[in-house]
């Protein structure tokens, strides 16, 4: 580097910095300069900063250096990414580097030839890239071979981190990283690079639970790309008669079919053609359908114009091929536009795209700040993001959540969070049971039997399970011999049973999580259509769906279909379909943006009327004075807290006979009036604070994970309210709305 050398480069060795030359480098990036003093002492470190930063080099850079007389002939630094695609894009990159140090890159996961994977069983050299699922393959098929892999290792590297927090895959790879370290019989330095972190610490308490003190914590101090962004505001086509009306209260005819593109949408796709075509972007859409509407509204209008096409789709139930040739696409020189769910969200390689599109209010400002960060990644080019935000057509009668035009507000709340480089922390520590059920059937699989005590120790007494008590994991093991998973043979080792067996050895046994799968909704025998439930299901509670408001007369779990009959009244439902739960400061913002002034730059003509709209709307109703609005028959609640607490104040209501229901930021109920629901809240209070657990017992739909299927009822409970109830938060809404 010549005169630019640093202190930092000087302490790499001297094929990496020839490496570096090589590379025509002038200087090194901040966080690679600051990384480089950790990694050498092999301390754990968190490394956070923009997408194309160079977090990658940050992290590979001291790691080569350590490794320059070791990893030609062992295996050195283990990789773990969230996805294969995103190993196949660091494979070429890795190589390069890992071959100034004469040590081979080896990718794992189901793409890769057996004979890549037989080569580096036998001969561990170098790094290996893998994602979590194919780690755990590993630690099932070749059980014996894990001590070998792991004598020598050096790093474990997460990419992606935030992806893996407070997830059931999080408290995998945690799991998976403590059985990595008692191979080896030591502590094995972690790295973990991510570009969208809110909290730093509680970052660094996932990379290495109950030391997170421990972990070095380097953010970049470079100052971010220019932002340009807008809002634009969209009035949907109304389909079905206005709320409350008496068509639409009767519940007797069928609700008249919309047409196949009301005239908003055919305004997005219009206003996005225009925009979009002849460069290269993406568009991120909340649910599968509108990824295949809008991209088939784009081809049409491509078609229209006897243009060639570049518009296509990517979501999970897509083939591969066709995600992988969208993919190509935007790595090419050829202008495209890839409509997407969260499938590109992550940091794919697909190189710098011109602007980000989100249709509908993005579900996190987590998920916006990632998708944000793919755009503007070539120097001296400003990040670029276009949000499309649809509200109702409404009148006096429109429910309350339309008037104050949430979906608009929620995004203007996300968006000033992001200025104000906030960003959701993981949730709450869960139990995460159904994972530590995959993890204990991994563990006998891997070993051929272990003992009680030690599983226990292994995953929970110092483990990532460690909330998970003895009784508690005692009884767990009693219901996986229920289900003839496991059985103990009589000198007291677990080992698998016969369903056991069946179960692990299926490839699908080595993904923590399972795909969302959505709810049939049935009545008098006829389809009404399919729901993916996040919200809690009782028997004789409501829901909306279609316009109208139907009551739950039956819940078959195992078959995921509700059973409903028509009820009265009616709300026109938004179910976004990306299951994300909305954060409590989230809301606190909302409530802070209708009652501010200012009117953001970033809104179009047609946002900021509708913003000044729901503000007038906000003063009218007094929400700024009082949380409890009466119309007519019914009344909401505006708590302005999170999903989590909010569905716990609905199953608080339900308690005492109320039909309540979540509806964006409030809870709508039912033919209660005002009077009535603060004698409600007075009764609560006089019962006191519940136990989470006991209020779980009135949730059907509980079994949401994996493997949910094998626990008890009482476990089941536990695992539920330990990760969808927010207690706590609930009872002081109660307690305010009872002075």
């Amino acid at each position: 580097m010549g005169e630019t050398a640093s202190s930092a480069f000087e302490m790499l060795a001297r094929p990496v910095q020839r490496w570096v030359w090589q590379q025509r480098w002038t200087s090194l990036h901040d966080i690679q300069e600051r990384a480089i003093s950790p990694i050498l002492d092999s301390r754990d470190i968190l490394i956070s900063s923009a997408t194309a930063s160079g977090k990658t080099e940050a992290a590979f850079l001291p790691i080569c250096s350590t490794l320059e007389d070791t990893a030609a002939d062992s295996l050195g630094v283990i990789y773990i990414a969230p996805l294969k695609a995103l190993i196949n894009d660091q494979r070429p990159r890795l190589e390069a580097l890992f071959g100034c140090i004469d040590a081979p890159v080896t990718p794992w996961h189901g793409d890769i030839a057996a004979h890549i994977k037989r080569r580096m069983v036998e001969r561990p050299r170098g790094a290996l890239l893998i994602t979590p699922e194919s780690l755990e393959a590993l630690f099932i098929t070749r059980g014996t071979s894990i001590p070998r892999l792991a004598q020598n290792l050096r790093f474990i590297v997460v990419d992606e981190l935030h992806a893996f927090i407070g997830t059931e895959r999080g408290r995998q790879l945690q799991s998976l990283m403590r059985r990595l370290e008692i191979a080896a019989d030591r502590s094995v330095p972690r790295i973990g690079l991510s570009a969208t972190l809110g909290d730093t610490g509680l970052a660094a308490e996932f990379l290495r639970p109950r030391h997170c003190g421990e972990v070095e914590q380097i953010t970049s101090s470079a100052q971010g790309r220019e932002v340009k962004l807008q809002v634009r505001g969209y009035l949907r086509a109304r389909t079905a008669p206005p709320q409350g009306s008496e068509e639409s209260d009767s519940g007797d005819d069928e609700a008249e079919e919309p047409e196949a593109e009301s005239s908003d949408e055919i305004d997005i796709a219009q206003h996005l053609f225009t925009t979009l075509r002849g460069s290269t972007n993406l568009v991120f859409a909340n649910r599968r359908s509108d990824v295949e509407l809008y991209s088939d509204l784009l081809r049409r209008l491509t078609e229209q114009d006897h243009l060639p096409n570049e518009f296509f789709p990517h979501h999970g139930s897509l083939s591969r091929d066709i995600r992988e040739d969208a993919e190509e696409l935007l790595k090419s020189s050829r202008p495209t536009t890839v409509v997407a769910t969260t499938t590109l969200e992550l940091g794919i390689d697909i190189g710098g795209v011109d602007s980000i599109a989100q249709i509908g209010p993005p579900g996190s400002v987590a998920s916006l700040k990632q998708r944000l960060g793919r755009s503007g990644r070539n120097i001296g080019s400003p990040s670029v993001i276009r949000i499309y935000i649809q509200e109702e057509q409404v009148d006096e009668r429109s429910a309350l959540t339309d008037q104050l035009r949430v979906s608009l507000v929620q995004t203007v709340a996300m968006i000033r969070l992001l200025m104000q480089r906030w960003v959701e922390p993981p949730a709450p520590a869960a139990l995460h049971l159904s994972t530590l059920i995959q993890q204990v059937l991994s563990l006998i699989a891997q070993h051929g039997g272990v003992l009680a005590a030690d599983a226990f120790q292994a995953l929970c007494g110092s483990g990532p399970f460690a909330s998970v008590e003895p009784a508690s994991f005692a009884q767990l093991l009693r219901d996986l011999a229920s289900h003839q998973l496991l059985t103990q043979t009589h000198d007291g080792m677990l080992v698998l049973d016969l369903n056991g067996e069946r179960l692990v050895n299926h490839y699908d046994f080595y993904a923590a999580f399972s795909s969302p799968e959505e709810w049939r909704l049935v009545t008098a025998a006829r389809t009404l259509g399919t729901l993916p439930v996040s919200f809690p299901l009782s028997v004789d509670s409501f829901l909306i769906f279609g316009g109208r408001r139907w009551r739950i007369v039956g819940v078959d779990e195992e078959r995921r279909v509700a059973e409903l009959e028509p009820a009265a009244g009616g709300l026109l439902p938004k179910f976004t379909g990306d299951g994300m739960l909305i954060h409590d400061q989230v809301r606190e913002e909302m409530r802070r943006v209708y009652t501010d002034n200012d009117v953001p730059a970033f809104l179009d003509a047609n946002g900021r009327e509708l913003l000044v709209e729901a503000r007038a709307t906000f003063r009218r109703l007094g929400l700024n004075k009082h949380s409890v609005l009466p119309q007519g028959r019914n009344t909401w609640v505006f708590p302005w807290v999170g999903d989590r607490a909010l569905n716990t104040l609905g199953l608080l209501f339900r308690t005492q006979n109320i039909d309540a229901v979540s509806y964006g930021p409030a809870i709508h109920l039912a033919n209660t009036s005002a009077d009535a629901v603060q004698q409600v809240v007075e009764e609560l209070v006089s019962l006191g604070m519940p136990d989470a657990e006991q209020l779980a017992i009135t949730v059907l739909n509980k079994r949401i994970e994996k493997h949910h299927w094998y626990l008890s009822e009482e476990l089941l409970n536990a695992d539920y309210a330990s990760s969808r109830l927010d207690l706590d938060q609930a009872w002081s809404v109660v307690q305010a709305l009872s002075c």
